[in-house]
């Protein structure tokens, strides 16, 4: 599984990195225009990522912006909606308002800070990858 992590915060960029490093090729993204530009690349190169871990809450592009963002690349490049990356939005906040935009953004689940590698696999799992 190859895996973009895209968090400003580096103590939960570092977290997401050791969990999500058991079950696949990790990226690193700091920001969203990082994250951008490498997920296009990998489009570009035929090896596009299974997985974005995304923080909502980012300085300049916030999450939701990113994913419509990469949800557009994929239109770009005529990628299915079935082989579309899977995103799992990571945020502070588990209100209602953040989980519905995320969701209308098109993420396809989320975890709320602080997380743990139990809630990680449960999330993967329901993804349809089959780690443990």
């Amino acid at each position: 599984m190859k895996i973009l992590i895209v968090d400003d915060e580096l103590v939960s960029r570092k977290k997401m990195e050791k969990i999500m490093g058991n079950f696949g090729e990790c990226e690193v993204a700091e920001n969203g225009q990082w994250a951008t530009a490498a997920f296009k690349t990998a489009y570009q190169s035929g090896t596009p990522f299974d997985l974005v871990t995304l923080d909502v809450e980012m300085p300049g592009k916030d999450g939701t912006e990113v994913l419509f963002e990469l949800r557009e690349i994929e239109e770009e490049f005529v990628v299915p909606r079935h082989l579309q990356a899977k995103v799992l939005m990571v945020t502070a906040h588990s209100d209602k308002d953040t989980v519905i935009t995320s969701i209308q953004a098109g993420c396809d689940d989320y975890v709320v800070k602080p997380f743990n590698r139990e809630t990680v696999v449960e999330k993967l799992n329901k993804l349809g990858f089959k780690v443990n």
